[in-house]
């Protein structure tokens, strides 16, 4: 039936002049904020589930969102991203607003694309594909590796990627599989070892330097991490965007890795959170705590294992227990995945394995480098092709 009901918006949207504005979610911004600035009736946020109303919050500042107005400048239908896999639809029925949570529609391309340097690095990835995060990505983790300055015009990168596209935009963070940096003609080379998630060069040694530490002493995991889960009862997809360990009120919670406190506060359902920013993009969420650790404060610097609060049942909460977050340049991520990395240097039949599979990444590498493969082109697709779902 929603497809009908979309559908039919669609085709009225030709018929009369609707139209579609093109927009990015302002720092700072709620939700809530949004519904008051356009006139939405916010009984649409309250009357959802708690679980729901948290998901509500993971709206990403510099997130890209679609509004579709009718020819009397009236929203129609608004579509706001909330992680990869999921996103906020707001829509009119019979007059009235309706808030559900659907899954994203987007299709995944693989590209092994090579840049000859006339400029540097950054700025030539970002003309040759519009795609800022894979240049970030690239940047980012070469940076221990190889010094951009010494690059000149002539040398290439080349790079294998899969990426999602949506609504004909480069989607989410891209997933660099392997890359070379030429300097000078000295090749530099990164890939990514399926079975952990990080980056290791050509002999398998590791490239990254983040590591996490689960966060306290648990009973149990009561919630795993999911981007999109079906739900039997509600027959509706809904997501879990971090881990929920089951522990007793006031067990000590005890920072994930290094970084700096950058919020320190109530935070809608979550409750007492503590939000904490680290290195290479990633940061950490602490939530439904019960109080926080004297002398933790914004602005603090903590070590891995510093002790800055207790479990507790705060927000919108079941029980005692810590819901535990993890994101990566604004986007969540499964902390379970990044807990379990801990090896610095692949070994004996890891390391084999490793190695035959990116024997054929190399190769591809060096034949788009010697062919000069160049990006895919992306055309905007209008937002009536977009939500057909």
């Amino acid at each position: 039936m929603r497809s009908i009901f979309i559908l039919l918006l669609v085709f009225s949207s030709f018929l009369f002049a609707s139209h579609t504005k093109y927009l990015s979610w302002s720092q700072g911004d709620t939700l809530l904020t949004f519904l008051d600035k356009s006139n939405i009736p916010n009984n649409i946020y309250f009357d959802q589930s708690k679980t729901d109303k948290e998901l509500c919050s993971e709206i990403s500042a510099g997130i890209s969102y679609q509004i579709l107005y009718n020819e009397k400048e009236q929203i129609e239908q608004v579509l706001i991203p909330i992680s990869e896999e999921m996103q906020l639809h707001i829509f009119k029925k019979d007059n009235n607003f309706i808030l559900d949570i659907i899954p994203i529609e987007f299709y995944e391309t693989t590209q092994t694309i090579a840049i000859s340097i006339k400029n540097s690095p950054y700025k030539d990835i970002i003309e040759a594909t519009a795609n800022k995060p894979l240049a970030n990505e690239l940047m980012r983790t070469f940076k221990k590796t190889v010094n951009f300055k010494k690059m000149r015009k002539g040398d290439f990168v080349a790079i294998k990627f899969k990426q999602r596209i949506r609504m004909g935009q480069y989607f989410g963070d891209p997933k660099i599989e392997g890359a070379l940096v030429e300097v000078s003609k000295r090749r530099n080379y990164i890939f990514k070892n399926k079975h952990d998630g990080r980056y290791y060069d050509d002999k398998a040694r590791s490239l990254s330097s983040f590591f996490l530490k689960v966060p306290l002493r648990y009973r149990r995991i009561s919630s795993k991490f999911s981007y999109k889960r079906w739900h039997p009862i509600l027959k509706k997809y809904r997501a879990h965007l971090g881990i929920d360990y089951a522990a007793p009120i006031g067990r000590r919670i005890n920072a994930s890795a290094d970084g700096k406190v950058i919020f320190k506060g109530r935070k809608g359902g979550y409750g007492k959170t503590i939000i904490i920013r680290h290195k290479n993009g990633y940061k950490s969420l602490y939530a439904h705590m019960h109080r926080y650790k004297r002398g933790i404060k914004v602005g603090t610097w903590v070590k891995q294992g510093t002790h800055i609060g207790y479990v507790g049942n705060t927000g919108r909460s079941t029980g005692p227990h810590l819901h535990f977050g993890l994101y990566k340049n604004g986007r969540a991520i499964n902390p379970g995945k990044v807990i379990k990395i801990t090896k610095k240097r692949l070994k004996g039949k890891s390391r084999q394995t490793f190695l035959a599979n990116i024997k054929n990444i190399k190769a591809d590498l060096l034949v788009a480098m010697k062919n000069n493969n160049k990006p895919l082109k992306l055309e905007k697709f209008s937002i009536m092709s977009s939500i057909n779902i």
